[in-house]
């Protein structure tokens, strides 16, 4: 009878587990310092500025948490987050939530370099930096807005595709969950949709997902939109599109230009901006939000974003994009670059810019702006079941007010990235732009999208940046490869093999002197082998010496059980 060596148990004790983690720590140390200076910022940010900070959208938020309906303006995603969390009747709850969401974005861009490009730790922890460490990342996380949201929801987009190069259909219905939540957390996020659709074609990732993916993004928005429709009358996400393409147009839109018929067009000879193109607002907003400026008040208060206005206002916007397009291209154009400038010069208004600032006191007390069945600061109040307004405690605040003067991601750099990634797709022309053209286009769209069909505004940047250092960092690591000789691009993720890999017969012709030898010294009999490599061997916990272990135990029952 044969004695069979019992597998080695494995110890699940508290002890092994923190082994293990203090293992996996060691193993990617630069990031988990990182991590842990990233959340001790916020751990200050959220002891100077609490319960939360206060952004002029923010209120719509709360009152959509408070009395939810499909609100004319901007899609609810953020607000169901905000319905979800009423219950506790905390904002420091939510900007806490906030920073998580902040944090993990951060994990996802240094899990997706490191595991599937192989881009080094402290590579994949310099692309993460930025969502990490900018002050006015970490300040929009403070303030109750749907950024930090639409943030993580992009960035585990554009991780999730990219992580599988051959992609199963119940991924790409994922990936379609995820698309749907971020359009209905900003309307900007849909167009998302058609890039990774154009991504998948271009990988030929086959029907299946590309089927599965819109089939999931399509079921929630389009339910949302049909809630929309059975309370506003009109099938779409907002009533806002229309109207604020017709704020982008408002700086240079010309009536006499746009040959308009005053009998048969009335509706929209009513939009025309009489002031002269040179005597106008430097910002576009004006015409829109400032009351004493745009023309929409002349439908009465309360009347800018209803279906009829909407639709007059979208025609009249077109038709001054169609009539002046070097107009509207000179505006694109001007917020575009503007978004890469080295300084921060104040825009739109003093006061929307320093909404964006540790410093400022806007926030310290709420507004009693008019809200739905109720007003701002009542709302604000009930929702936090107490005092909301921002209460500034040093020395917490003092430090992050210093640390956001010195601490930012300038546009110039967020310019530099894009240009690096660009160049990825460039020298990538062959496979259409490779890994790198997802997260590039993506990183490109965020900061054009607004300029197109609004108006500039800082915190749009935000979202561009994780994207564009993936792409860089993407970039970077394949033109570090291909220096190699004999080295393959790391720009594609390569996929996991799911079957156990064999091993490979030994050539039984080396063809190297060296290899000759060490096969030689391989196939000496153990107690030939010089001493230095027995006594390695020989070692506790090493596996020669378990193996030497269940051997001698194996021969004594051998040596028992016969006669």
């Amino acid at each position: 009878m044969v004695a069979v060596a019992e597998p080695p148990v494995v110890d699940a004790s508290p002890v092994t587990r923190w082994g293990r983690l203090l293992a996996f720590l060691r193993r990617h140390r630069i990031f988990a310092v990182a991590v842990g200076l990233a959340a001790l910022l916020r751990i200050i940010t959220m002891l100077g500025f609490g319960p939360a900070m206060w952004f002029n959208d923010s209120y719509d938020y709360i009152s959509v948490a408070l009395r939810p309906r499909p609100h004319p303006i901007r899609p609810d995603g953020y607000g169901f987050w905000l319905l979800i969390l009423r219950p506790l009747h905390s904002l420091a709850l939510v900007a806490f939530t906030q920073h998580l969401m902040g944090i993990a974005a951060g994990v996802l861009i240094y899990a997706l370099l490191t595991k599937k490009f192989g881009i080094p730790g402290w590579g994949a922890t310099l692309a993460a930096a930025p969502i990490l460490f900018d002050a006015y990342q970490i300040q929009l996380e403070q303030l109750v807005m749907s950024d930090a949201m639409f943030i993580l929801l992009v960035v585990g987009v554009i991780t999730l595709v990219l992580w599988h190069r051959t992609m199963p259909w119940r991924v790409g219905a994922v990936v379609g969950v995820l698309l749907a939540l971020t359009a209905l957390t900003r309307s900007i996020g849909l167009p998302i949709l058609a890039l990774v659709v154009v991504y998948l074609l271009i990988k030929r990732t086959g029907w299946k997902p590309i089927v599965a993916m819109i089939i999931a993004c399509a079921l929630p928005v389009g339910a949302y939109m049909g809630w929309f429709k059975a309370v506003n009358g009109q099938f779409a996400m907002t009533n806002s599109d229309g109207v604020i393409l017709y704020m982008r147009t408002s700086l240079f839109a010309d009536c006499h230009e746009m040959n308009l018929d005053k009998r048969k067009e009335l509706e929209l000879v009513l939009l025309c901006i009489n002031t002269p193109r040179d005597k106008r607002e430097p910002s576009a907003q004006a015409y829109l939000w400032w009351d004493n400026e745009n023309q929409l008040h002349v439908f009465g208060s309360g009347m800018k974003f209803t279906p009829e206005i909407n639709a007059n206002a979208s025609t009249f916007a077109k038709k001054a994009i169609l009539s002046q397009p070097g107009d509207y291209l000179a505006a694109v154009a001007k917020d575009f670059f503007r978004a890469f400038r080295w300084d921060r010069p104040q825009f739109p208004d003093y006061k929307t810019y320093m909404l964006y600032e540790f410093r400022n006191s806007f926030t310290r007390e709420l507004p009693k702006w008019s809200s739905y069945h109720s007003t701002t600061d009542k709302d604000a109040e009930a929702y936090e079941n107490g005092p909301a307004a921002t209460r500034v405690v040093a020395p917490w605040s003092d430090i992050m007010i210093g640390y956001q003067k010195v601490v930012r991601l300038p546009g110039l750099v967020l310019g530099l990235l894009l240009l690096v990634g660009l160049y990825g797709v460039a020298v990538r022309w062959r496979q259409l732009g490779g890994a790198v053209l997802l997260p590039w286009l993506g990183g490109v769209g965020l900061v054009l999208a607004p300029a197109a069909t609004a108006e500039f505004d800082y915190r749009y940047l935000l979202p561009a940046a994780p994207l564009a250092c993936m792409a860089a960092a993407i970039t970077i690591a394949g033109l570090r490869e291909r220096r190699r000789p004999g080295a393959t691009d790391p720009s594609e993720p390569q996929p996991a093999d799911p079957r156990p890999s064999e091993p490979r017969p030994a050539d039984p012709r080396p063809s190297d002197p060296q290899a000759v030898d060490q096969q030689h010294h391989d196939q000496r009999p153990a107690g030939s082998r010089p001493a230095e490599l027995q006594h390695r061997d020989q070692r506790p916990g090493s596996e020669a010496a378990e193996a030497t272990e269940v051997t001698q135990a194996t021969e004594t029952a051998d040596a028992a059980e016969r006669p």
